[in-house]
């Protein structure tokens, strides 16, 4: 197993890489013209993998095939699950217990780290810095762990809810792949109205 977390002195990097289980162009790897770009481009296409694996894949992608990265991705999830101890809830108000410190720890952390405050004009400022490190250490795990436990309980979204976790999951894919794989574009934001997610009209925020 490769580490995907390096010490460099004292900066830590992040070494993986977003890769296509069908390729994103017309002759790639494990490519499929008949699929769109936009087709290509989603998070259930695209899989974490260290670079090593990733060139690996590419290379010999005969001895990969698609079944085999989904299968992968699976696992992994699973191990994700696993891990988090995500569980299947019986009402909407568990799940929202459930959730709800992990959307506040991250709503706090981008009000007070994040590219809106006033440091962000001041050239002598840290706060950039333990804003990059606070993506990694809390905001990216916190995501995941929302992203298991919704889709561990999405019976109990409505079809509302259930558009606007597609597009967290959206959000949290293009804010991976900005803060870890490096790519320089902006994407999705944060869904207006996910903080709210699963929460009833009688259920006072703790």
């Amino acid at each position: 197993m490769t580490e995907i977390f390096r010490n460099i002195e004292e900066e830590v990097i992040h070494i993986a890489e977003i890769a296509h289980v069908i390729s994103a162009g017309d002759a790639g790897p494990r490519s499929n013209q008949e699929l769109t770009p936009e087709q290509r481009a989603r998070y259930e296409n695209l899989i974490l993998l260290c670079p090593t694996c990733h060139t690996m894949i590419d290379k010999a992608e005969d001895k990969f095939p698609i079944e085999m990265l989904l299968d992968w991705k699976a696992m992994h999830k699973q191990r994700i699950a696993d891990v988090f101890g995500v569980q299947r809830y019986e009402s909407r108000k568990d799940v929202r217990q459930r959730i709800e410190s992990l959307l506040s720890e991250n709503a706090f952390i981008f009000h007070e780290y994040g590219p809106m405050t006033d440091e962000r004009f001041n050239p002598e400022s840290t706060l950039p810095n333990q804003w990059i490190r606070k993506i990694r250490s809390k905001i990216i795990p916190n995501n995941r762990k929302i992203l298991s436990v919704c889709d561990a309980n999405i019976h109990l979204l409505d079809e509302g809810e259930r558009l606007l976790l597609i597009q967290f999951r959206q959000h949290v894919d293009d804010f991976e792949a900005k803060h870890l794989a490096g790519v320089d574009e902006n994407g999705r934001q944060f869904p207006v109205g996910f903080e709210a997610i699963f929460m009833d009209s009688n259920y006072d925020v703790l």
